[in-house]
């Protein structure tokens, strides 16, 4: 345990520079290794209290833990109807592993190549899997985490289909030259008996039969191999002869094939839309053929050709007519319907549209043995972005409803927060207001897919996650214990009008595709008070309630724009930095009818927010109800920047947000702006840079070009920033790095970029290598050229958020270095080739120290801005209650600034102890409850809220983070105790201050993939770990981190991966997940009867180790398939274990696996027994029941 002694430095001693401190170099995996105390303490100095850091680098470890979510681009479906788990294979190489809810496994193969079908060994805890680099392997799924054992790879051929018996332990592959393998299971090596296509098909056949598309051995004898080509032909093998029995031929191609049960009759899908029924005694042709969906002809004539039916499964019922299941086969004069399952049942026919195209389906039976009636009773239907259950016991098909969290991706996920040990009762208060709003019409049976077994585990606090979707919604998930389930939806989109389009008044202010999507998240659990930042630059404010209430919905408008070439003559009165007070009253207007609502093109716009609040009373159910909206509106005819940062005190009753033009301050208790100021006026007389008006001549010529280029091609770039997945700002408010990173694309904006990006590889290489897009105003015969779009289309894209951007890494040292002189605030900021135009980019309120000389801590408020300055406000606060929702509140710097390289990130406060301070919050009331005691209730505000119990004393520590290094300040002294520079080479993304093992910590999620933890408040790094590369724009959006070392993010447009930095976790996490397998005894088989067993066929004699073992069918060609040994498999151990504990891992294996032969051999012996005695007893009952009768009486 290592202790530091922290000195009291003189009030006014100015603190060095961030580099005095530590050494800029850094190491190859871009974090810097630089750190150090800048002021330990001196002779003057008083001996402060000492702080235990108790955090070592052996509570860290970073491991994955669960995915959630919907397996994205699936492509194979298998499912053990014995085990009752099922399987998703996807196009990245993936498998997904499903069971009751809890059980849900994720595993990849290493390779990465498609899954082309999964194959599960029917309750043998396994599972094969052919991928598209022609590779089988073999799973097993007796252990929590699923490792491959086995692996054969073809080198010749091309694998196009598997089949597996049932109860069998040789598999068949057919591959796309027409021939069909043997692999044994057990040994994964491939059998010499192999069926050549030649022989397959006959001699006077002169053209290729096509690949192998399906393979099946006869229900009714399994000596007998039903092979499928492409071209249509089917043959009839029989595996002892190796001779074809009988061969099939029809003129459409064959995409499946199923057997009836009784193994005399097999259907065929084909390509034209058709059903051919096939009988073996009359091969010559078909004895039935249907086309479903064709239009019914006259006699003679042919029906009309429809779409190929991909996949027919035909299941028998002993009790009604047999179930016909198929995709696909409609007409081609539906082009508009979408894709669909059809069920013929009898002289039914009831067709399912599906919202996605479907990729798989799989009917789910009662018995696995496929020589008995099937009976049906659910079908799985894998779509391409969902995965439903149709209940087939009920006329009408209902699904059932989905326990796994399927539909995280309904929307796209434009931003996450993630919030562990969250107050108790918020899970239940939300899944209760969540379930009234529930879909109805699900089928009242439970879900079919409930195998494996899963325990709550050590892990018992409540975790919450909450995602932002690109059309305005809300989901609140309980994510306790590795589970994800949804608790509450909430819609924000309700709050404005509908856009008509094609009505008269164009909606020029509307933002393009997707207009409501959400930015940014703010959430306070104990206040329950919610606030979410919206693409078309507004904030909501959400108070709960149990209440329906209807009310109008309050909005204020606020004018955030400043240009810094309008600065003539500084000169504070013809620029107020505070506004009229009068202009500060809560509207609740028809913001479309506002006066200065310009409806023709080319006049400048002013004024007009992006969207339009409804006016009239809006019904309001209960959960979050809106509280205030405010708008960002238009100003001179340019538009609102889009909000890079947010904050929310409930304790205080004020929001605070801002965006590259500046900051503004609301009441939302009064419904009034406190502070609407330019980024330029934040800094009053005291700015350190002195930004000066820039040549406007440069400018205008400038803009002449830059209008040249708008008429250009958009780059390849900003199409994929397009997306809300790819382009919006979406990190949690408290670490939000938002500012406008993508330089291009406000060049396509608003002409007005004084110069173009730096750029590694063709993308920005940091978010602060260039600055957000200003310019002076324009005439209106400029405004017309720049604002060349139609009416109704939008004047900005999304590619303007914060986070629009590619990464390419590493970056050069001198690329490095130029974008590090394009960020530094030195004095060439001042030259009029540069912009100086700086965004905010954190806000955090918190009882601090405003000014040196304070000697309380009151309401402060902190502002980070892109070019690394800390600012911060002095708030004002009434004393009493009745006062504060009457007087106002007064909003001041406090003229303190401290500074970073790079952009500001995230604030935290610790007391004198090391305890975490949390900012103080309001205690959660209903503000619609009836109660008269409720309402005399006076607001109960939490305050200093630390981890530790002491107060805070005469001093505290503020940790503040930027997207270079950290720092460590003691306030009110101002001076910087300890400085690190994370990294140099490349940037962080995401940092947050959370709690671990009841200390805090620094949590840093690197440009270049690397996840850092520093110890608080040494800043000394506890773990650097490669974890990452940063790939996709995604991931860089939703990072999160929170406490209890718990971490998530977007890993893919579907799905949501979690991890673990804490080592207690990861040693537990064996005891967290699901087991996929349980010992269930295989069910009988059905009593065939005499009758049946003697004329039923020979599939019980067939002896496939004898016919296809290596002493009957030798050896197959070396160079047609290699083995591996997969690391699960006691060869795989062999080689990557060595010594004495290897040796002890394998004997284990080898012990588990006689173990479990010898319990098989057990039980096999006791039923023996069992019959033995029956028989034994029914023989004796005989002997007894003849004993004494003569011959003549029997």
């Amino acid at each position: 345990m290592k202790k530091f002694n922290f000195r009291k430095v003189l009030d006014g001693f100015t603190a060095s520079s961030p580099g005095s401190g530590s050494s800029g170099g850094s190491n190859s995996g871009g974090a810097g290794s630089g750190s150090g105390p800048l002021h330990p303490g001196g002779p003057a100095g008083v001996l402060r209290e000492e702080i235990q850091e108790t955090l070592t680098s052996e509570y860290f470890q970073i491991c994955k833990t669960v995915r959630h979510g919907f397996p994205y681009q699936p492509t194979a479906l298998a499912f053990d109807p014995v085990q009752k788990i099922l399987a998703i294979g996807t196009r990245t190489g993936a498998i997904r592993i499903l069971g009751r809810p809890g059980v849900d496994c994720y595993c990849q193969h290493e390779s990465g190549a498609a899954v082309l079908q999964l194959q599960f060994l029917v309750n043998e805890g396994a599972l094969v899997s052919a991928s598209s680099d022609d590779t089988l392997h073999l799973w097993n799924l007796r252990q929590k985490r699923p490792a491959i054992l086995h692996s054969l790879k073809f080198n010749r051929e091309r694998i196009t289909y598997c089949h597996l018996p049932f109860q069998s332990k040789w598999l068949y592959v057919g591959t796309e030259r027409g021939n069909t393998h043997i692999v044994n299971i057990e040994s994964f090596i491939l059998s010499g008996y192999v069926i050549m296509w030649n022989k397959a098909i006959e001699l006077s056949t002169k053209t290729h039969p096509g690949p192998v598309v399906h393979l099946s051995d006869s229900p009714r004898d399994e000596g007998k191999l039903l092979i499928g080509y492409e071209n249509g032909t089917v043959v009839f093998w029989d595996l002892k002869s190796k001779r074809a029995e009988l061969r099939v031929y029809y003129d459409e191609a064959i995409h499946s094939i199923d057997w009836h049960h009784e193994g005399k009759q097999f259907m065929c899908s084909h390509s034209d839309g058709s059903l051919t029924l096939w009988n073996l005694k009359s091969p010559s042709r078909p004895f039935q053929t249907t086309i479903p969906h064709g239009k019914s002809q006259r006699e003679g004539r042919k029906s009309e050709s429809c779409k190929p039916i991909l996949k027919v499964e035909y299941k028998t019922c002993r009790n009604s007519e047999p179930f016909i299941i198929f995709s696909g086969g409609l007409s081609y004069d539906k082009a508009c319907r979408r894709p669909s399952l059809t069920i013929m049942h009898g002289k039914a026919i009831t067709v399912l549209e599906m919202d996605h195209p479907i990729v798989e389906f799989l009917t789910l039976c009662e018995t696995p043995y496929p020589n008995e009636f099937q009976e049906p009773y659910a079908v799985a239907v894998l779509l391409e972005k969902d995965l439903i259950v149709v209940d087939l016991t009920q006329s009408n098909f209902p699904i059932f409803e989905n326990p796994y969290p399927m539909d995280i991706h309904e929307s796209p996920v434009t931003c996450t927060a993630y919030f562990a040990d969250c107050p108790p009762d918020l899970i239940l208060v939300l899944y209760s207001i969540g379930v009234k709003h529930k879909k109805q019409g699900y089928s009242n049976k439970e879900w079919p897919i409930s195998g494996g077994t899963w325990n709550l585990g050590a892990q018992t606090y409540p975790e919450i996650i909450i995602t932002g979707h690109a059309d305005g919604s809300i989901k609140f998930w309980d994510a306790s214990a590795t589970t994800l389930q949804m608790l509450y939806k909430l819609k924000t989109s309700k709050v404005f009008e509908k856009q008509k389009v094609g009505e008269g008044k164009q909606s020029c202010e509307m933002v393009e595709d997707d207009p409501y999507a959400i930015q940014m998240i703010y959430w306070c659990p104990e206040s329950r008070i919610f606030c979410i930042s919206g693409v078309s630059a507004y904030v909501i404010i959400y108070k709960f309630s149990r209440h329906e209430v209807t009310t109008e919905i309050v909005s204020l408008e606020v004018r955030l724009q400043y240009d810094v070439e309008d600065i003539i003559t500084p000169e504070p009165e013809t620029s107020p930095p505070f506004p009229d007070v009068s202009s500060q009253l809560p509207s609740s207007r028809s913001l479309s009818g506002s006066t200065n609502t310009v409806a023709s093109e080319g006049i400048t716009k002013d004024s007009i927010p992006c969207l339009n609040v409804k006016t009239r009373p809006v019904r309001m159910p209960p959960g979050y109800q809106a509280e205030l909206v405010i708008h960002l509106v238009w100003v001179d005819g340019e538009p609102p920047q889009q909000i890079t940062s947010l904050a929310v005190s409930s304790a205080y009753g004020i929001v605070a947000f801002g965006n590259c033009n500046g900051l503004a301050v609301v009441d939302f208790i009064q419904k009034t702006v406190l502070l609407s100021m330019g980024t330029v006026d934040l800094y009053r007389s005291s700015d350190l840079y002195q930004r000066q008006p820039r040549s406007p001549r440069k400018n205008k010529q400038f803009i002449a070009g830059l209008t040249e280029l708008n008429d250009s091609p958009v780059p390849l770039e900003l199409e994929r920033c397009k997306s809300p997945t790819s382009g919006l700002a979406t990190r949690t408010p408290e670490a939000a790095p938002g500012f406008c990173r993508n330089e291009i694309a406000a060049v396509k904006q608003r002409n007005k970029v004084p110069h173009l990006p730096d750029h590694v590889n063709g993308h920005c290489t940091s978010p602060t290598s260039q600055s957000c897009s200003s310019g002076k105003r324009l005439s209106s015969a400029d405004v017309s050229k720049v604002n060349r779009w139609a009416p109704g289309r939008p004047p900005f894209r999304k590619a303007q958020s914060a986070a629009c951007m590619e990464i390419s890494l590493p970056v050069t040292a001198e690329e490095n270095r130029e974008n590090s002189y394009n960020r530094s605030r030195s004095s060439s900021i001042s030259s009029i080739d540069k912009d100086s135009k700086e965004a905010i980019t954190a806000l955090y309120f918190m009882e601090s120290f405003a000014r040196k000389n304070d000697s309380t801590i009151s309401p402060c408020l902190f502002v980070g801005t892109s070019l690394g300055m800390v600012l911060i406000f002095s708030l004002n606060l009434p004393i009493s209650d009745e006062q504060r929702f009457t007087e106002p509140i007064m909003v001041q710097p406090s003229g303190t600034f401290l500074s970073l390289k790079g952009a500001v990130l995230t604030f935290s406060c610790m007391d004198r102890t090391g305890g975490l301070m949390q900012p103080p919050y309001e205690v959660w009331r209903d503000p619609n409850n009836t109660d008269e005691n409720e309402k005399s209730w006076r607001r109960k505000l939490v305050l200093n809220s630390s981890s530790s119990s002491q107060e805070v004393g005469d001093h505290q520590y503020t940790i503040i983070c930027s997207e270079k290094q950290a720092k460590v300040f003691s306030l009110p002294s101002q001076t910087c105790l300890y400085v690190h520079n994370i990294t140099e080479t490349s940037f962080i993304l995401q940092a947050d201050v959370v709690v671990m093992c009841n200390s805090a910590c620094l949590a840093c999620f690197c440009a270049n993939g690397h996840i850092m933890i520093m110890s608080l408040p040494s800043l000394r790094p506890m773990l650097d770990v490669n974890y990452l590369p940063l790939t996709d724009m995604r991931i860089a959006r939703t990072f999160c981190f929170t406490n209890e070392g718990q971490a998530l993010y977007l890993v893919s447009p579907t799905e949501i991966q979690r991890l673990t930095y804490s080592q207690e976790m990861c040693d537990n996490l064996q005891d967290m997940l699901g087991d996929l397998f349980t010992p269930i005894e295989t069910p009988e088989a059905q009593n065939r009867g005499f009758l049946k067993g003697l004329f039923g066929g020979s599939g019980q004699t067939f002896d496939r180790e004898e016919l296809f073992g290596e002493a009957t069918a030798g050896k197959a060609s070396r160079s047609l398939a290699q083995h591996i040994p997969g690391p699960g498999s006691i060869e795989g151990m062999k080689g990557a274990a060595g010594g004495v504990m290897g040796e002890l891992t394998r004997a284990r294996i080898a012990l588990d696996e006689r173990g479990q032969r010898l319990g098989e051999l057990e039980e096999k012996t006791a039923g023996m027994m069992t019959s033995a005695e029956a028989f034994s007893k029914h023989a004796h009952e005989l002997m007894l029941k003849y004993k004494d009768k003569k011959w003549y009486q029997f």
